[in-house]
């Protein structure tokens, strides 16, 4: 099982608000709107970790106790265990630095009522909004081989 993390940075407004999506350019996901993120190092926290993928995907510093628990989802795909993840996802309403393009993601901001859900991962239409509207929530996702069709789900309010 791979531990991994994503990290939504978002941006307060009237009416609603904006959220950073970040254009995957390789990898696994290539060509998908997604938050920033990534496999966490043995022994890393899943805090430290979206702190840390932050700075190298965008070139933003997040304080990792900054970030807000938002969800935990699991990633399931059929025949391919290997892809299995177990995924923390934050948000983060402060840091420092400008999104930057790297080598591995194209960032740009997105009003929080218009996401381009056709090009992000078909799961991320049945738990983003409800993230973004500040509830945590807990999911598990069952994926074909491809991860391009979402064969089953459930999602779920964490309570506190």
């Amino acid at each position: 099982m791979i531990t991994t993390t994503l990290c939504y940075l978002l941006k307060d407004e009237p009416g609603g608000g904006r959220v950073l999506l970040a254009l995957k350019k390789r990898g696994l996901g290539t060509g998908r709107w997604n938050g920033v993120g990534g496999k966490a190092e043995p022994g890393e926290e899943p805090r430290a970790a979206a702190a840390r993928e932050a700075a190298e995907e965008i070139r933003v510093r997040i304080d990792a106790d900054g970030l807000a628990e938002a969800a935990f989802l699991k990633f399931r795909w059929r025949g391919r265990s290997e892809r299995d993840q177990d995924c923390h996802v934050f948000t983060a309403r402060t840091w420092s630095g400008e999104p930057v393009e790297s080598d591995e993601v194209r960032p740009a901001w997105y009003d929080v009522r218009r996401l381009p859900f056709e090009t992000m991962w078909p799961d991320d239409r049945h738990w983003l909004p409800l993230v973004l509207a500040g509830k945590r929530i807990k999911g598990e996702f069952w994926f074909d081989e491809d991860g391009e069709e979402l064969l089953n789900f459930g999602v779920s309010e964490i309570r506190t």
